[in-house]
């Protein structure tokens, strides 16, 4: 059985190095994490093997991980949780959803304890912290986002930087010149969080590309921050006549301030939305939409951690494709 002294001297670092990486207790310098995680899964390192060898009863149970922080949108996240409950029930498994931030060490304890045949990880990190742990864990795991480097890990997710160009590209081919992104809360930005980066991204090269100009704010979830963000972006440029909004929470006071302020919706400026459809009829003026497929990204991540659990070990990642639908808040400018 492979040790993890085994993979010390593999990576070339002391064991209680390779301790550290798995478990996020202290921090690492990412050239010595790679090598770390290179030799765990070049040796099919596992932590407890042996003790799970032991337990080979089968619980029917997946767990999902999904820390509820305060700058989450929990309506949205339960759109997700919905959907993996019912695709699980399908397969007659339970679902056991786990809430609280507790980062590596939530994964060590499902694992070591047995309560679930599965993981399943939601709001991942552009550099997760967890991901060593989860190479290293005796069982099968599917993220519901992508890490920069998945090291083999199974995953799945909207594919968020074609989402933030499909959008961009909505609106250049309206005719607008100058747009603005209200994005996540600050903290999902300062977290690296994977979706709202990968989303930035396809933002910026799109409108590189269009030639638009584009900047974009993080907005945390109060009417006044809100109307902050919206004083910086017309103060900063006063012809802004096209919003790409990535943060559901907040379009309920951004439409009413922006009432408040006498810009009307398409006509003054055009709101494209990126929210589950179920949100888009949910205001005074039918948005324009990505759509975030929670129900699908749901149900598929319950498919790929059933072909994981089934014997199929190879990992995939599958990136949905965005779906834009035009409904009343975006328009062409006015001349």
């Amino acid at each position: 059985m492979v040790t993890i002294n085994d993979v010390a001297n593999a990576a070339g670092v002391a064991p209680s190095t390779v301790s550290y990486v798995i478990s996020g207790k202290r921090s690492i310098s990412p050239k010595t994490r790679r090598l770390v995680e290179e030799s765990i899964r070049k040796l099919g390192y596992h932590p407890h093997a042996g003790a799970r060898a032991l337990a080979s009863s089968k619980t029917n149970v997946l767990a999902l991980v999904v820390p509820l922080r305060t700058d989450l949108n929990v309506a949205v996240v339960m759109e997700f949780v919905a959907s993996a409950v019912t695709a699980a029930r399908a397969h007659d498994h339970d679902l056991l959803l786990l809430t609280k931030d507790e980062g590596p060490a939530a994964l060590q304890r499902v694992a070591s304890s047995a309560i679930a045949d599965a993981l399943m990880v939601m709001d991942v990190e552009a550099a997760d912290p967890r991901v060593p742990m989860l190479i290293a864990l005796d069982l099968p795991v599917v993220l519901i986002g992508v890490p920069d480097h998945p090291a083999g890990l199974s995953c799945v997710d909207l594919d968020f930087t074609a989402a933030g160009s499909a959008c961009v590209a909505h609106l250049a081919d309206l005719g607008h010149r100058s747009i603005a992104l209200i994005g996540a809360s600050p903290a999902v930005y300062r977290r690296g969080t994977s979706y709202a980066t990968r989303f930035l991204r396809g933002f910026e090269e799109a409108a590189k590309t269009r030639e638009i100009r584009a900047v974009s704010r993080p907005c945390a979830h109060s009417y006044e921050a809100v109307s902050a963000c919206l004083d910086e972006l017309l103060a900063e440029d006063p012809d802004l006549t096209g919003l790409v909004v990535h943060n559901e929470a907040v379009l309920p006071g951004l439409l009413s301030d922006l009432r408040h302020r006498g810009l009307r919706v398409p006509e003054d400026i055009s709101v494209v939305a990126v929210c589950p459809d179920s949100m888009a009829a949910q205001h005074a003026v039918a948005l324009t939409t990505v759509a975030i497929p929670a129900e699908e990204v749901g149900a598929q991540a319950v498919e790929m951690t059933m072909r994981r659990l089934a014997g199929h070990t190879t990992p995939e990642v599958r990136l949905l494709g965005p779906r834009l639908t035009r409904r009343d808040s975006t328009a062409a400018p006015r001349a």
